[in-house]
Protein backbone atom coordinates (compact mmCIF):
# COMPACT_ATOMS: atom_id res chain seq x y z
CA UNK A 1 0.00 0.00 0.00
CA UNK A 2 2.98 2.44 -0.29
CA UNK A 3 1.76 6.10 -0.89
CA UNK A 4 5.71 6.54 -1.14
CA UNK A 5 5.99 9.63 -4.10
CA UNK A 6 9.77 8.90 -4.54
CA UNK A 7 10.48 4.91 -5.24
CA UNK A 8 14.22 5.45 -4.96
CA UNK A 9 13.90 4.30 -0.91
CA UNK A 10 15.15 1.39 -0.09
CA UNK A 11 14.91 -0.39 2.72
CA UNK A 12 16.79 -3.08 4.10
CA UNK A 13 18.01 -5.26 7.74
CA UNK A 14 19.38 -2.35 10.16
CA UNK A 15 23.23 -3.66 10.96
CA UNK A 16 24.94 -2.67 14.16
CA UNK A 17 27.02 0.10 12.47
CA UNK A 18 23.43 1.52 11.33
CA UNK A 19 23.26 2.01 15.36
CA UNK A 20 24.67 5.11 15.49
CA UNK A 21 22.85 7.24 12.88
CA UNK A 22 19.39 5.34 14.35
CA UNK A 23 20.18 7.06 17.83
CA UNK A 24 20.83 10.31 16.02
CA UNK A 25 17.76 10.16 14.48
CA UNK A 26 15.65 9.31 17.70
CA UNK A 27 17.68 11.88 19.45
CA UNK A 28 16.15 14.67 17.07
CA UNK A 29 12.68 13.78 17.01
CA UNK A 30 11.97 12.43 21.20
CA UNK A 31 12.42 14.31 24.29
CA UNK A 32 12.90 11.04 25.63
CA UNK A 33 14.71 9.00 23.03
CA UNK A 34 15.93 5.71 23.25
CA UNK A 35 19.19 5.05 24.36
CA UNK A 36 21.99 3.20 21.87
CA UNK A 37 22.02 -0.02 24.31
CA UNK A 38 18.37 -0.47 23.67
CA UNK A 39 19.10 -0.22 19.74
CA UNK A 40 22.24 -2.70 20.08
CA UNK A 41 19.88 -4.98 22.27
CA UNK A 42 17.06 -5.14 19.92
CA UNK A 43 19.64 -6.52 17.28
CA UNK A 44 20.83 -8.41 19.89
CA UNK A 45 17.90 -10.69 20.88
CA UNK A 46 16.77 -10.64 17.52
CA UNK A 47 13.79 -7.96 16.87
CA UNK A 48 13.09 -7.72 13.18
CA UNK A 49 14.36 -4.14 12.11
CA UNK A 50 15.22 -2.17 9.08
CA UNK A 51 16.78 1.13 8.07
CA UNK A 52 15.47 3.24 5.36
CA UNK A 53 18.01 5.06 3.01
CA UNK A 54 18.46 6.12 -0.77
CA UNK A 55 21.37 4.46 -2.46
CA UNK A 56 24.28 6.01 -1.37
CA UNK A 57 22.59 8.17 1.39
CA UNK A 58 23.23 8.05 4.73
CA UNK A 59 20.22 6.47 6.69
CA UNK A 60 16.78 8.73 7.05
CA UNK A 61 14.66 6.69 9.09
CA UNK A 62 14.01 3.20 11.04
CA UNK A 63 11.48 0.60 12.38
CA UNK A 64 11.63 -2.34 14.76
CA UNK A 65 8.90 -4.87 15.13
CA UNK A 66 8.48 -8.11 17.53
CA UNK A 67 6.68 -10.55 15.38
CA UNK A 68 5.83 -13.98 17.41
CA UNK A 69 3.29 -16.37 18.11
CA UNK A 70 1.17 -14.72 15.53
CA UNK A 71 1.23 -11.35 16.46
CA UNK A 72 3.39 -8.72 15.70
CA UNK A 73 4.00 -5.12 17.38
CA UNK A 74 5.63 -2.28 15.87
CA UNK A 75 8.27 -1.10 18.41
CA UNK A 76 9.06 2.21 16.77
CA UNK A 77 9.12 3.68 13.65
CA UNK A 78 11.14 7.09 13.20
CA UNK A 79 12.11 8.96 10.29
CA UNK A 80 14.29 12.04 10.51
CA UNK A 81 13.06 15.50 10.10
CA UNK A 82 14.50 15.92 6.74
CA UNK A 83 12.74 13.08 5.03
CA UNK A 84 9.55 13.39 6.61
CA UNK A 85 6.42 13.45 3.85
CA UNK A 86 8.42 11.91 1.10
CA UNK A 87 7.17 8.45 1.65
CA UNK A 88 10.14 6.72 3.89
CA UNK A 89 7.43 5.99 6.20
CA UNK A 90 5.48 4.24 3.52
CA UNK A 91 7.82 2.15 2.51
CA UNK A 92 9.13 0.95 6.21
CA UNK A 93 5.48 0.21 7.25
CA UNK A 94 5.04 -1.62 3.87
CA UNK A 95 8.03 -3.41 4.99
CA UNK A 96 6.93 -4.32 8.66
CA UNK A 97 3.46 -5.77 7.36
CA UNK A 98 4.68 -7.78 4.42
CA UNK A 99 7.12 -8.99 7.34
CA UNK A 100 4.13 -9.42 9.42
CA UNK A 101 2.41 -11.24 7.03
CA UNK A 102 5.21 -13.82 6.01
CA UNK A 103 5.38 -14.96 9.63
CA UNK A 104 1.88 -15.67 10.06
CA UNK A 105 0.89 -12.71 12.36
CA UNK A 106 -2.83 -12.34 12.16
CA UNK A 107 -2.55 -8.86 13.71
CA UNK A 108 -0.61 -5.97 14.19
CA UNK A 109 -0.34 -3.85 17.28
CA UNK A 110 1.27 -0.47 17.79
CA UNK A 111 1.18 2.52 20.52
CA UNK A 112 1.05 6.50 19.00
CA UNK A 113 0.73 10.02 21.14
CA UNK A 114 -2.70 11.11 20.54
CA UNK A 115 -0.52 14.52 20.00
CA UNK A 116 1.28 13.11 16.90
CA UNK A 117 -1.08 13.57 14.37
CA UNK A 118 1.21 12.95 11.22
CA UNK A 119 1.72 9.26 12.70
CA UNK A 120 -2.30 8.51 13.08
CA UNK A 121 -2.85 10.07 9.48
CA UNK A 122 -0.20 7.73 8.79
CA UNK A 123 -1.84 4.58 10.53
CA UNK A 124 -5.16 5.63 9.34
CA UNK A 125 -4.37 5.17 5.72
CA UNK A 126 -3.29 2.51 6.82
CA UNK A 127 -5.89 0.84 7.86
CA UNK A 128 -5.34 0.64 11.99
CA UNK A 129 -7.97 1.40 14.15
CA UNK A 130 -7.88 2.51 17.71
CA UNK A 131 -8.03 -0.62 20.46
CA UNK A 132 -7.72 1.16 23.61
CA UNK A 133 -5.83 3.17 25.72
CA UNK A 134 -2.99 3.25 28.01
CA UNK A 135 -3.10 5.89 30.51
CA UNK A 136 0.67 7.81 31.18
CA UNK A 137 2.54 5.65 28.94
CA UNK A 138 4.85 8.18 27.32
CA UNK A 139 7.02 10.26 29.08
CA UNK A 140 6.59 14.19 28.10
CA UNK A 141 8.28 17.19 28.90
CA UNK A 142 5.22 18.45 30.95
CA UNK A 143 4.81 14.81 32.49
CA UNK A 144 3.41 11.72 31.04
CA UNK A 145 1.31 11.50 27.75
CA UNK A 146 -1.55 8.85 27.05
CA UNK A 147 -0.84 6.48 24.03
CA UNK A 148 -3.03 5.15 21.57
CA UNK A 149 -3.26 1.42 21.24
CA UNK A 150 -3.71 0.35 17.25
CA UNK A 151 -4.10 -2.64 15.34
CA UNK A 152 -4.70 -3.57 11.82
CA UNK A 153 -5.38 -7.07 11.12
CA UNK A 154 -3.16 -8.65 8.78
CA UNK A 155 -4.81 -10.18 5.82
CA UNK A 156 -2.71 -13.09 4.25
Amino acid sequence: MSTAPDDLWQVRRMRPHDVEAVVQIERSSYSHPWSERIFRDCLRVGYRAWVVDRTGRSVAGYALASIAVGEAHLLNLCVAGAARGSGAACRLLDTVIAQAEAEHADELFLEVRPSNRAARRLYARYGFETRGRRPNYYPDRHGREDALVLSKVITI
